[in-house]
């Protein structure tokens, strides 16, 4: 990571995030999904939680606080993606909606784990 983002909005970890995050409020708002309140929220939550925390470490003043809410963010993407299983598990998502959705928070945990990689270097120079 040799030029850090000026601001979190730049950072494509955030932005990709963003775009998960409106696609899971559009899944969860149809249907089934949308009456059962607790896996709804939840799920809105943890995709929310994982933009907030890119942003908040972005913004902390040394790498070492960047890389502790990289982490917390990387495990809130993982609950997003267990989060997904249980929704198409009970039917409130579509197999292609399903994979969609997945294939997108995969992409987004790879790159959250090379920004960590990046920052974690920076720290230790």
């Amino acid at each position: 990571m040799s030029e850090r983002a000026s601001r979190f909005e730049d950072l494509i970890a955030w932005q990709k995030t963003r775009v998960l995050t409106r696609e899971i409020y559009i899944a969860s708002n149809v249907g089934s999904f949308a009456r059962d309140f607790g896996l709804r929220d939840q799920i809105r939550r943890a995709a929310v939680s994982v933009m907030s925390n890119i942003a908040e470490g972005h913004e902390r003043s040394n790498p070492g606080d960047f890389h502790r809410f990289l982490s917390i963010a990387k495990g809130s993407n993982a609950e997003v993606r267990s989060q997904l299983y249980v929704a198409l598990d009970v039917g409130y998502l579509e197999s292609e909606e399903f994979q969609r959705l997945m294939t997108l928070a995969d992409e987004i945990s790879r790159i959250i784990g090379g920004l960590r990689t990046a920052v974690n270097a920076r720290r230790k120079t």
